[in-house]
């Protein structure tokens, strides 16, 4: 059975209409009438629920926006215009200058370079951790911590996190936990295991198919009582609280980071995602599956495979417990140098070489020429970046095809 066959039913019948034109409408106004003066105050001080402005949510997006929330088990989402564009409003609507974050594990590039470079600019500054170092992590936390954030697995180190042990470790100091969870959408559950919110690049494998950049950002409810969002450490949270109750992280989103930076959807990049939506379940199941065969098969052959199917692997063993549903759509090849990752990557017949991950086509990318060029070494190292490194993404290829592929590209490359 479809190991994600519970949202083949959830998807498809939240995507279309069962009266009119089954396919959702594509809003793409950018402003929107009021009609009255009376309404347009209400839309404004929030009693009256309409579009307000596009910059502040879309209708197509809105749409797109309960589906992901609902897959989550969030309370609500906020659709952005790119997988950064949601990260950089989920941080920058808790943060100001002197704030601290805690990044564990393995991390894109462009998130790293956001951490390390832009957001030091304006004073707010990150450590970085290996997924393993609980104790290390845990007494670093102090009161200017307001966030830790990690990725479900990490791209390209291919290192799985303890999620539940990193969350019990921010539940007792009061920190938000946020976790990247652009590659295992499904797989993983975030918040069922302690994680307060979650970020998505929704161009990668929720889309599927290179069609449209988007991202997005789904909450968990504030909770009755006790909320580590009701302490001092989030005191800037409190008016959206005390105005939003169990909603107050969309209206804080909304207002702190989408409303000035802009990192808005679009109604047609929205549709196009619902419509990869529909599909999500049926391409994750065969992804995973063929990413496992396929890595266990190059394994034996002599390739140098990253990827905690294999028992070498140190995470092999979580992954077998805490992954049973998949850890997404990647995995790494070592090739020993650039000449011969590069050699690789041209015989391949397979392969597209892009910087995209996640979609219906396999792909691949040599890391350090091309994301990770202007890290230095040490960065390079901590990352697991080496000079023969190639990220591959699998897609929906009959994966004894890929096999093949791969093989006879390294024999030519030889």
């Amino acid at each position: 059975m479809n190991r994600f066959e519970e949202y083949t039913t959830q998807f498809v019948q939240q995507v279309g209409k069962k009266e009119g034109a089954v396919s959702p409408a594509i809003i793409n106004s950018a402003s929107f009438g009021y009609g009255d003066s009376e309404t347009g105050e209400g839309i404004f001080d929030g009693s009256v629920k309409k579009p307000l402005y596009s910059r502040m949510g879309n209708p197509t997006s809105a749409q797109l926006e309960q589906i992901l929330a609902a897959m989550d088990g969030g309370i609500g989402a906020v659709a952005a215009s790119s997988g950064m564009g949601a990260t950089a409003m989920a941080t920058l609507s808790l943060l100001k200058s002197g704030d601290e974050i805690l990044s564990i594990g393995g991390l894109f590039g462009g998130t790293y370079s956001y951490f390390s470079e832009t957001l030091t600019r304006f004073g707010i500054t990150t450590q970085f951790f290996d997924v393993d170092e609980l104790e290390a992590i845990e007494a670093a936390i102090t009161d200017k911590t307001k966030i830790v954030f990690l990725e479900s697995v990490g791209n390209p180190n291919m290192r799985l996190p303890d999620i539940e042990a990193i969350a019990q470790i921010t539940t007792r100091h009061g920190v938000v936990l946020m976790v990247d969870n652009t590659i295992t959408p499904l797989s993983i559950k975030p918040l069922a295991l302690g994680a307060d919110i979650i970020v998505y690049s929704t161009t990668k494998i929720i889309t599927g198919n290179a069609s449209s950049l988007g991202g997005a950002v789904v909450f968990r409810v504030i909770n009755e009582g006790d909320d580590k969002f009701k302490g001092e450490r989030y005191a800037e949270v409190h008016p959206f609280i005390k105005k939003m109750g169990a909603m107050a992280l969309i209206g804080n989103a909304k207002k702190r980071a989408l409303r000035d930076f802009g990192m808005s959807s679009n109604g047609f990049g929205s549709y196009l995602t619902m419509l990869g939506l529909e599909t999500l379940p049926l391409r994750m199941d065969r992804i995973v599956s063929s990413v496992e065969k396929i890595a266990l098969a190059l394994d034996r052959e002599g390739f140098v495979i990253n990827h905690p199917v294999l028992p070498s692997h140190p995470h092999h063993d979580r992954y077998l417990k805490q992954f049973s549903q998949g850890c997404g759509t990647l995995f790494t090849i070592d090739m020993g140098s650039k000449e011969a990752a590069f050699a690789f990557l041209n015989h391949s017949k397979l392969i597209t070489i892009t910087a995209n991950i996640g979609d219906s086509r396999t792909l691949g990318l040599h890391m350090a020429s091309t994301i990770y060029r202007d890290f230095d070494e040490s960065v390079r190292e901590f990352l697991g970046i080496t000079s023969g490194l190639i990220r591959v993404s699998i897609g929906l290829e009959n994966p004894d095809d890929i096999i093949n592929d791969f093989s006879m590209a390294r024999n030519l490359s030889l």
